[in-house]
Parts: C-alpha cells; sequence; structure tokens
C-alpha cells in the first residue's frame, strides 16, 4: 500500500511539472514559426491595447517592432550556424558576457527610443509591464530550478 502511494504521488508530481513548461513557454512557441512582419504586428496590436496608442505611434512601434525582430531573427539564425559549427556545446565565458553586454545595450536603445515615441504615463506603465514580464520569467526560472510551481 504505501508503495502504491508513493508511487501516485510521483506520478502525479511529473505530469505537473511537465505541464508546466507548456503553459509558459507556449506563447513563444507559436511566435518561432511566424515572419518578423507577424510578430511586429501581434506586439504592436499588443501594446495599442494595453497603452491606448495613437495611429502615429502605432506606426512608430510598429516599424520599431519590426526592426526588433529582423534583428532577433538573425541572432537566432547566426547563433544556430555557430552551434553547428562548434563542438563545444557551450559558449565560452567571453562569449557569453559579449552576449549578454550586447543584449542589454540593445535593451538600453529600445528603452530610450521607446521614450521618445511615448508619452510620459505609457512610459511609466510601459516600464510596469515589462518589469513584471521579466521577474515573472526570472521565478518562473527559478521555480523550474527548484521543482515548485508558480503560485503554490
Amino acid at each position: 500500500m504505501k508503495k502504491v502511494l508513493v508511487t501516485t504521488v510521483l506520478l502525479i508530481g511529473m505530469m505537473g511539472y511537465s505541464q508546466r513548461g507548456q503553459h509558459f513557454d507556449s506563447e513563444q512557441r507559436g511566435m518561432k514559426d511566424m515572419s518578423p512582419e507577424q510578430i511586429a504586428i501581434l506586439k504592436t496590436k499588443k501594446m495599442t491595447l494595453a497603452l491606448d496608442l495613437s495611429t502615429a505611434q502605432q506606426k512608430e512601434i510598429q516599424t520599431l517592432n519590426l526592426e526588433n525582430a529582423k534583428e532577433r531573427e538573425a541572432l537566432m539564425l547566426e547563433r544556430k550556424v555557430k552551434k553547428e559549427q562548434a563542438e563545444q556545446s557551450k559558449p565560452s565565458t567571453d562569449e557569453r558576457f559579449e552576449f549578454k553586454n550586447e543584449r542589454l545595450d540593445r535593451m538600453i536603445a529600445q528603452k530610450g527610443k521607446m521614450k521618445q515615441i511615448l508619452s510620459e504615463e505609457q512610459f511609466q506603465k510601459w516600464e510596469r509591464i515589462n518589469h513584471h514580464r521579466s521577474s515573472h520569467r526570472k521565478d518562473g526560472n527559478r521555480e523550474h530550478n527548484s521543482g515548485r510551481r508558480h503560485g503554490k
């Protein structure tokens, strides 16, 4: 009886753990199959709903989102090629530093551009949304590593 109970608890825990990844990554997986133009349109529409953007702001932000999506796609292809060519599976410390440094530079530039396009109120709301997303991702990674479920 004890073995059956332990086995049941383990199976339920494994099922919950395996389904957790599907919930958090479903939007990301769906975006991978889309073109940069489609991604830019969807992100712009989501921002329009969240920030009540004017038509002029929508056009500027869609242009910015398109640039970002194309850049992201190029970086992903570049990393894929590097990974296929390299025998080592993990990048060196210097490569990781360079990648993170470039990413932070892009984020700083993005923030500056958004500050120019959005009103002060919209910009503050945009920052709250982005802060929530980044902290949500960090929490999700921490929970994934510790085996705990989100919000429980």
